[in-house]
């Protein structure tokens, strides 16, 4: 397993609450350290450095990982989006209801990929494209999540795409470090389903479930208000401290 429509008809179930935030934040919060699951073939997929030291990323790029903010997101809060148990699922194992079947190599063989998308993301994304300065970061592969996200994205909605040679490597974990990116962590946030990710910086992190295959699953259409609410915020942290608040 892995670790990244037309109109929707309305969902039976309420959409979430600050209570509801506040509840899963804290439930995911006791799990900081907990290690998130590696990308579905991690022993084919392992790089050299992987040896448990602190390996951070190369920025060959410039002095950040990301470009400058193009003029149409200029004042808008960034937002870090993690890829799978997110908003995907996929699965070396064939699953006859896949949305995206993707080839990729290890080791000189081909694999196929089957590919789930989480109930509501595309709704999700389309709104959060208006809202945010999007940007894709995952802890896998490029090899495979570039083509997931060029079929799962239509619609452009990431500026950037960061994967596991953006994260820094640190105690067995991949950590997205939010202070590599060159935006204000004031006005950046990160959506990710391991707490492990966002060690670095859980005063900016929006928690999600992970999702695996349950049709049912509403978290992104839940997540919805939330982030239209923190897309007025000046400071991410105030916002975010009210939400959490007893």
């Amino acid at each position: 397993m892995l670790d990244d429509y037309g109109q929707v008809t309305c969902s039976p179930r309420k959409p979430r609450s600050c209570k509801i935030f506040k509840a899963l934040f804290c439930c995911l919060r006791e799990a900081q350290d907990a290690p998130k699951p590696l990308p579905f073939s991690q022993d084919a997929l392992l790089e050299p450095e992987d040896n448990g030291d602190v390996v951070k990323p190369q920025l060959s790029s410039g002095p950040s990982l990301l470009p400058e903010m193009v003029p149409q997101d200029q004042g808008k809060i960034c937002v870090v989006i993690d890829l799978d148990e997110t908003l995907v699922h996929s699965s070396f194992k064939p699953i006859s209801n896949a949305d995206f079947i993707v080839p990729v190599e290890i080791e000189g063989t081909m694999h196929q990929v089957y590919v789930l998308k989480r109930p509501y993301v595309d709704e999700f994304l389309r709104r959060m494209g208006e809202l945010f300065e999007c940007i894709l970061f995952t802890a896998s592969l490029a090899k495979y999540a570039d083509p997931v996200t060029d079929l799962l994205d239509q619609c452009g909605v990431f500026r950037a795409r960061l994967f596991r040679e953006s994260c820094v490597f640190h105690q067995g974990c991949y950590v997205k470090d939010l202070s590599l990116l060159g935006r204000e962590l004031h006005k950046t946030l990160i959506l990710d389903n391991s707490p492990a990710s966002y060690t670095f910086h859980p005063e900016n992190a929006v928690p999600v479930l992970s999702w695996f295959d349950d049709a049912e699953d509403v978290e992104l259409l839940h997540l919805l208000p939330v982030f239209e609410d923190l897309s007025q915020a000046e400071d991410v942290y105030t916002k975010l401290g009210e939400l959490r608040a007893p």
